[in-house]
């Protein structure tokens, strides 16, 4: 058998393993919700080998969507980390065979406290199951290693029933794209809801020139500059005009073009500005596409410059509509 075939049975053994899963989901996938969402501290997650690494990542995925969450090991745990477990928390714990001796050994200890427990085994008689108040079955008919050794369709339904149990407290909490963005304010859905312009735009050294300057000199301030433009502002930096190098292209082609003459005769006297240094960088990178610029200026109520937007600084930074 060649690697593509081997690829598919595994991916078509797994996908069937998800299907048939969804049978084996009652009453008692409602209750472990309800655990969950009720839980006044954190939800625990525990597991060792294989299911801890699936363990820690459903871990991630609750702290993430709204649920507080964190992964112990139940060696660390045996070690002294139960302290971090208290009384207004729960527990989640996985083992496939529900008889992980470090995990089976604080499990007393767990319910010495009678922190709730959700067990996660592949049997519903094992000892993992016994001591759970709730038991979420990640049985499975067959493994996708050919030995039937490796966890394999086990650890892929342990991971999405995980994310079922993510999905279903994200939809009882009624958390938002909002809300999800501030727990992750570095992704690019964290970006475009939180970065304003102000947290890009420049204010420094921008590339400005007098109503009366030469359009040679004002190429030099525009190379200067690095941002393809220059501003024409009057004496109490009142913006005037805009000079991109398009404009300069164009010019190029007039036949009475000079270069000695002044550059505001080949500027845009009503750029695009914006006034609102607070709105959301993703909302300015819709006009500067829409309005196919470059560059944004920021100016007052009274059209005095403020700053900068360029088109390159929200790309660098990540914007995305």
């Amino acid at each position: 058998m060649n690697p593509q075939d081997i690829a598919k049975e595994v991916l078509e053994t797994e996908a069937k393993t998800l299907l048939d899963a969804v049978k084996l989901i009652d009453d008692a996938f409602d209750k472990a919700v309800e655990i969950m969402y009720n839980t006044k501290g954190k939800c625990i997650i525990t597991g060792v080998g294989k299911s801890g690494l699936i363990g820690a990542k459903i871990a991630a995925t609750l702290a993430s969507t709204g649920t507080p969450s964190f992964f112990i090991h139940p060696t660390e745990a045996l070690h002294g980390d139960l302290g971090m477990i208290g009384p207004q928390d729960s527990v989640l714990a996985i083992s496939y065979s529900g008889e992980s001796e470090e995990l089976i050994k604080i499990l007393p200890h767990i319910k010495r406290f009678d922190i709730p427990l959700i067990a996660m085994a592949g049997k519903d008689d094992s000892t993992l199951a016994k001591y759970g108040d709730v038991f979420l079955s990640i049985q499975v008919e067959k493994e996708a290693c050919p030995l039937g050794a490796a966890p394999t369709s086990s650890t892929t339904l342990t991971l999405a029933l995980g994310d079922a149990l993510a999905v279903a407290l994200m939809k009882k909490r009624n958390f938002k794209a909002e809300d999800f963005a501030s727990f992750h304010p570095g992704g690019s859905l964290g970006k475009r809801l939180f970065v304003k312009i102000e947290d890009l735009m420049r204010k420094e050294n921008l590339p400005k020139i007098k109503p009366d300057t030469p359009l040679k000199e004002a190429v030099v301030v525009m190379s200067e500059g690095r941002l393809g433009n220059v501003l024409i502002v009057d004496e109490n930096d009142t913006l005037i005009g805009v000079l991109s190098d398009g404009d300069v292209r164009r010019a190029l082609m007039q036949t009475d073009f000079s270069i000695d003459t002044e550059a505001i005769k080949y500027s845009n006297l009503s750029p695009k500005t914006c006034q609102n240094e607070r709105m959301l960088a993703s909302e300015a990178l819709e006009m500067i596409e829409n309005y196919k610029i470059q560059m944004l200026p920021i100016v007052d109520e009274l059209g005095h410059v403020k700053g900068v937007l360029h088109l390159h600084d929200l790309v660098e930074a990540g914007i995305k509509r």
